[in-house]
């Protein structure tokens, strides 16, 4: 049976050489960093020598490089870390209608423990306005959140422009670059971002595996105590071959950022042009700010829960949108936010593409899905009508 993976934004699969590059720190080299033995000395030059790979990449310091279990932990590190440490300077937080839950959740637990949150609009494309920024600005603000490219629509935001007026205020910047690292370019200093948080498995790394990088200065309280690793940022033992891994995986993909990025864009263009041909059809996100990857669209008069299921028939894995939500009967708060009523973001389908995909994919998608969308159609009341 035809097996076709499209929903890399969920997570990809391990790249063979960087699962080598992990094999040693499970088994010979298993030795705690935080030991002075030789096992000890072994992990921690490891664990060194990932810091210093990640720092490179993203044009940072290697004590700038926080390591931790996931993306979603480096986001609540961020954002509950740095409002905690900056709670004497105010407690005003801004963010954006379309974050993922893990920066959403985040912001409003701070608001039920004392803090101010101020939720800013997109446009219809899922774009946040530079402007809207600097007006939501006060004096009591000392944190902005806004996500480098959404997981859902793929709309990739004026990161820099914005940390710019951040870093004018006097605030503190933070951008959840989870879907971009490995597809877009990451420099700190270009994306003038006092912290960015990461994720192995979204760029063919292990799971349970983060990264967070902390502008030097820049104060956290720490969500877990209990040692002083990470340098009293984040306790626990090190997750060296998760490191290992991630730092591999991280390295790979910059190299081949550039080439690997254009082949998607033709790929994800190829999907686009085959689906508007369904009457019908709505495209969500922005056409030009867009990652290169990510094809979603709303199939009016269809549930999406539907469609999947019948792709997963066909061999062919898909979602609706964010990984973290699809459990929820509720459509997406993502596609609320871009204007969609509830019955069209119901219908909602997101492809991703990565690596492994090739143009025969792309043609066997398009060959499926618009005989699936009309035979769910004749069955839709709605459509009759």
């Amino acid at each position: 049976m035809t097996q076709i993976y499209m929903d890399h934004a969920a997570t990809t699969p391990l790249r063979p050489e960087v699962l080598e590059t992990m094999l040693p720190y499970f088994s010979e080299e298993f030795g705690n960093a935080s030991s002075v033995y030789g096992w000890g000395r072994r992990a921690r030059q490891a664990l060194d020598r990932s810091r210093d790979t990640v720092a490179e990449i993203l044009g940072a310091q290697a004590e700038e490089i926080v390591f931790t279990g996931s993306g979603s932990e480096a986001i609540n590190l961020a954002l509950k870390g740095a409002a905690k440490a900056q709670q004497k300077k105010g407690r005003h937080i801004v963010t954006t209608a379309i974050e993922h839950h893990a920066a959403y959740d985040s912001v409003f637990w701070l608001k039920k423990n004392g803090y101010e949150v101020t939720v800013l609009p997109v446009d219809s494309e899922g774009r946040i306005n530079p402007e809207a920024v600097r007006s939501a600005l006060r004096p009591d603000t000392i944190l902005v959140s806004v996500m480098h490219a959404n997981n859902e629509v793929g709309t990739i935001q004026p990161i820099s422009a914005i940390g710019a007026l951040v870093q004018e205020h006097g605030a503190l910047f933070h951008t959840d670059a989870v879907q971009t690292a490995g597809i877009l370019k990451l420099n700190v200093d270009e994306l003038n971002v006092d912290l960015l948080s990461l994720a192995a498995h979204k760029f063919y790394g292990p799971k349970g595996v983060g990264a967070l990088y902390v502008r030097k200065g820049v104060r956290l309280e720490p969500l877990v105590h209990g040692g002083f690793q990470e340098r009293g940022r984040r306790a626990g033992t090190e997750n060296i071959a998760g490191i290992v891994g991630l730092a591999s995986a991280l390295d790979l993909a910059a190299a081949e950022r550039e080439l690997e990025s254009r082949r998607l864009a033709r790929l994800r263009d190829r999907l686009f042009a085959g689906l508007q041909e369904i009457p019908f059809t709505r495209i969500n996100g922005s056409r030009v700010h867009r990652l290169p990857n990510n094809v979603s669209v709303c199939f009016e008069f269809i549930e999406g829960e539907s469609l999947l299921l019948n792709l997963d028939l066909r061999g062919i894995a898909a979602s609706s949108g964010s990984a973290c939500t699809s459990g929820s009967l509720e459509p997406s708060h993502v596609l609320l936010a871009l204007g969609l009523s509830h019955e069209i973001a119901h219908g909602s389908l997101r492809l991703t593409l990565g690596r492994e995909t090739t143009e025969s994919d792309v043609d066997y998608v398009l060959g499926e899905i618009p005989e699936i969308v009309h035979r769910l159609r004749e069955m839709s009341p709605l459509y009759q009508a």
